[in-house]
C-alpha cells in the first residue's frame, strides 16, 4: 500500500462542522501542518470530504523508487566484488 503525505493548505474556518471532524480525525489542526496515512478506504473518503482544504502527495512510489535504486547499486558492488 503507499502512504499519503496529507498538508492542510486552508483554514477550517468555515468549514462545516462534519468538515472540522474530518480534519481532526486525519490528524490536521493547524494550517501547513503535514501527516501520513496508509492508503486505505476510510483515509481517502475523508480527504474526499476536504480536498479544498488540503493537499495529498503520494510518498510510497519515491520510496520505492529510492530502494530499486539502493538495490540495484548493492547488486552492482557485489559483482564486481566478486570479480576481483
Amino acid at each position: 500500500m503507499a502512504t499519503l503525505k496529507i498538508t492542510q493548505i486552508k483554514s477550517r474556518i468555515g468549514a462545516t462542522e462534519q468538515q472540522c471532524k474530518n480534519l481532526d480525525a486525519l490528524g490536521l489542526r493547524k494550517v501547513n501542518r503535514t501527516v501520513e496515512h496508509s492508503d486505505s478506504a476510510i483515509i481517502l473518503g475523508m480527504i474526499e470530504r476536504v480536498k479544498h482544504l488540503v493537499k495529498v502527495e503520494v510518498v510510497e512510489a519515491k520510496k520505492a523508487a529510492k530502494k530499486a535504486t539502493k538495490k540495484a547499486e548493492e547488486t552492482v558492488s557485489e559483482t564486481t566484488n566478486k570479480e576481483e
